[in-house]
């Protein structure tokens, strides 16, 4: 690919915004002024070369990634958070929601499988040939005269006309094992395939380096799949591949009858949560001895592990509701998460669930604790009594005005 033919997605407003180009200009500049040749790389570059719109802002220097971050706060405002031990920093521009990753070129070696590399300065070409993909290989150039100059050391950009995905090393997936949870989330995402060699990979060693991964790193993986348009579709492929049971023996693949489930319907008052819903869907039907030894294993928070169990629980006690009257509904759902009743709901389209998210869950007496206290009533317990009394009431359609609540009050006096 030439040179002008770079500058001219990077000037296509569609793909880089206005201002990310105004603000990737003011870090070349600022690089330049101290001596740092300075690129993009990784994501940004992949999605720009097909043609998508980028996300990502990902700064490589040959210098001080961390200085460069100092320079920049200085002379353009905003905070920085740098990570001296791999020589990175976040800058998050002043008045914008925009995070910079700024990073300083590096080696990497792994002392051993599945833990973090050992990183040291060097080179954009070295930096580029310790990367996950040859995809994720390539770097434009940002400063001076350069700008513009594609460096594609291994040939990424052909891996990307062809639409295969491949490593840069036979050890790639040793070292790292995360990196096949990407392989398969390109592969979903991009319409890609695996490259055959790089698919053998996927083998007993790179298994067994991955079922001994951390909780919390396999989670953040399963967390990107989710957050994919077709992650239903991944993590199929993912089972297919044999991952999930390396996870956890009693991981299920994920039932692809839930799929359309994932994304959520905005016109209802819940806030959307694709993760919390995924994980949800995934893991309804199970038993909740298994429900706690994946979120134990996963590292779930108190929130999700919660979410999750409530949801199998009101989906396996659904038949001990049917015909039930609506203030049992209501009584039986307000302390679960209206996310976990939604997902229920999804799944087996029983209507009091949705009639309690949109109806019953905001009906309340007009009787309150202050208008008891009034009528001498001691405070305790008959309190609670009372006004659950009223509410019911209300709910199953026993009383439909504030005239009629107050006699059946008067009568409970």
């Amino acid at each position: 690919m030439q040179k002008d033919d770079v500058l001219r997605l990077f000037h296509n407003p569609d793909l880089i915004l206005p201002m990310q180009q105004n603000l990737l200009a003011d870090i070349a500049a600022q690089a330049a002024s101290v001596n740092m040749p300075c690129y993009v790389v990784g994501g940004f570059v992949r999605d720009l070369l097909l043609g998508r719109p980028v996300k990502d802002l990902d700064v490589i220097v040959e210098g001080d990634a961390v200085k460069l971050g100092d320079q920049l706060v200085k002379k353009y405002g905003g905070k920085l958070t740098p990570h001296f031990k791999f020589g990175t920093a976040f800058w998050h521009v002043p008045d914008s929601e925009q995070i910079v990753d700024l990073i300083t070129a590096r080696s990497e070696t792994y002392e051993r499988s599945g833990v973090l590399p050992v990183v040291t300065p060097s080179t954009i070409e070295d930096d580029l040939r310790r990367r996950d993909f040859t995809i994720n290989a390539m770097a434009i150039r940002l400063d001076g005269e350069h700008f513009g100059e594609l460096l594609d050391p291994l040939n990424g950009r052909s891996d990307l006309e062809h639409g295969f995905v491949r490593v840069l090393h036979d050890r790639s997936f040793v070292d790292d094992p995360t990196r096949i949870f990407r392989a398969v989330r390109y592969e979903g995402r991009y319409g890609f395939k695996i490259e055959s060699a790089t698919l053998s990979l996927v083998n007993a060693e790179a298994l067994e380096v991955l079922a001994a991964l951390s909780g919390e790193r396999l989670r953040n993986e399963l967390d990107l799949i989710l957050d994919e348009k077709n992650s239903a579709r991944i993590l199929f492929r993912v089972a297919s591949l044999e991952l999930l049971k390396r996870i956890h023996p009693h991981m299920p693949e994920f039932d692809q009858r839930y799929a359309g489930f994932i994304e959520m319907d905005n016109r209802l008052d819940i806030p959307a949560d694709r993760r919390t819903m995924g994980y949800m869907l995934w893991f309804m039907d199970l038993s909740e001895e298994d429900i706690f030894l994946l979120v134990n294993r996963l590292d779930f928070s108190n929130e999700m592990s919660l979410a999750v169990w409530a949801a199998s629980q009101l989906k396996r006690g659904l038949p001990h509701l049917m015909g039930s009257t609506p203030s049992v509904w209501t009584y039986a759902l307000e302390k679960l998460p209206l996310l976990s009743i939604y997902a229920v709901y999804l799944v087996a389209r029983e209507d009091a669930l949705l009639s309690y998210i949109s109806l019953w869950r905001h009906v309340k007496p007009h009787t309150t604790g202050k208008a008891l206290k009034a009528r001498g009533l001691v405070p305790g317990p008959r309190y609670g009594e009372i006004l659950t009394r009223l509410r019911a009431a209300w709910l199953d359609g026993e009383i439909s005005d504030k005239v009629q609540e107050i006699r059946l009050l008067e009568s409970m006096l």
